[in-house]
């Protein structure tokens, strides 16, 4: 019974992490194809949601650990107030500060973040409140569930993956100044 736990868990983090990433190529690729590029607020949520996929990396690197869930819902919870602190920004348009990028099903990306936020801090709370206890992981490593090992090996590489080019994306639009979203700053420089 305890490894059927261990297993759904070690799924139901991996569960989290391929939709995080998912989330993150969806903003990647509506930068890249759409030409939207991202605020500096929208560069934060993006942060946020790698510290999210990082704790969840950690989780499968190290073993369970509570600093690893901490780091998780630590970043989930930065995410939330980021993407809080734009939503109400941006709740009255001014001229000149309307909603940056395409809504999707009718919402923009810090409205979405704030759900995403909020999915992230509730999946964490059904998962501890479901399993509570941690014996299942702390008998039962990842590394016993092969499949499950090799696909969060693929994931994390992914994200790091995902996590390269956001970086290289935020130097080559903001340089080494402030960030803004008129276009890619060291491009402009190169005749």
């Amino acid at each position: 019974m305890q490894r059927r736990f261990a297993l759904f868990d070690h799924a139901y983090l991996l569960l989290v992490m391929l939709v995080v990433a998912a989330i993150l190529t969806t903003a990647m690729v509506l930068q890249y194809a759409n030409g939207e590029l991202p605020c500096p607020l929208c560069l934060l949520e993006r942060l946020a949601l790698l510290g999210v996929c990082f704790g969840i990396v950690l989780h499968f690197r190290t073993g369970f650990s509570h600093q690893n869930t901490g780091f998780t819902l630590l970043a989930a919870l930065f995410l939330l107030v980021v993407s809080v602190r734009q939503t109400l920004l941006d709740i009255y348009p001014r001229p000149g500060h309307e909603y940056i990028g395409s809504a999707i099903f009718g919402l923009h990306m810090p409205v979405w973040s704030i759900v995403i936020a909020l999915a992230i801090l509730l999946a964490y709370a059904i998962r501890l409140s479901v399993l509570g206890h941690d014996e299942h992981l702390r008998e039962h490593e990842v590394a016993e569930f092969p499949l499950t090992r090799n696909i969060a090996v693929a994931v994390a590489a992914y994200v790091v993956a995902i996590c390269a080019v956001n970086l290289v994306s935020a130097l080559v639009q903001c340089g080494f100044g402030a960030c803004h979203t008129f276009g890619y700053r060291l491009l402009e420089r190169i005749p």
